[in-house]
């Protein structure tokens, strides 16, 4: 089976929010990253996902097999000097596989590419999952010292428990100041 990058397009919608709340907020054997124990609620809508992608700085790619069925999908928000990742996700049945690695890997090539004034990526974990924290870290990401307040009014679910988010980022070029 050939696992097949691309852009989301607007039939996949329904699916990538199906695959992202199946990821975030349910647990099965082989899920490791889900916030289940941590968070309740919907993770995503289709409505904020919609909306998202009508924003001209973000967008999304997702993983398939030849079934055109979305099982992993990665968000990047432009910001000037950085992208963030987010809305990353693959679906629990096929987590330990290598996608994630292979969607991780995807991204950061594309911004390398197509973002040439981004100097770092940058993504979000919640404290609570140290094993992700972890995953990142041996991908090259370090901790930056930076945490936010978990975004109960972004209405991505309610924490069960106090979390709050760690900002992690890559260095992925050099900042160079030409001098006049």
């Amino acid at each position: 089976m050939t696992f097949n990058i691309r852009r989301l397009q607007n039939h996949d919608l329904d699916e990538v929010v199906k695959l992202v709340n199946v990821a975030y907020r349910t647990q099965s054997a082989r899920a490791w990253t889900t916030e289940h124990a941590f968070v309740e609620g919907q993770r995503i809508s289709k409505i904020q996902l919609k909306k998202m992608l009508q924003e001209s700085y973000f967008e999304m790619f997702v993983g398939e097999f030849e079934s055109n069925q979305p099982i992993a999908c990665i968000g990047l928000s432009n910001q000037k000097n950085s992208v963030e990742i987010g809305t990353f996700a693959i679906h629990p049945n096929f987590q330990n596989f290598g996608y994630g690695r292979t969607m991780l890997d995807f991204a950061e090539v594309h911004i390398l590419k197509n973002h040439t004034a981004v100097t770092e990526i940058l993504m979000y974990v919640l404290d609570i999952r140290t094993e992700l924290t972890a995953y990142y870290q041996r991908r090259g990401y370090t901790l930056t010292g930076g945490a936010a307040p978990y975004p109960i009014s972004a209405d991505v679910g309610k924490p069960l428990v106090p979390v709050q988010l760690l900002e992690m980022n890559k260095i992925i070029r050099k900042y160079i100041q030409l001098k006049s």
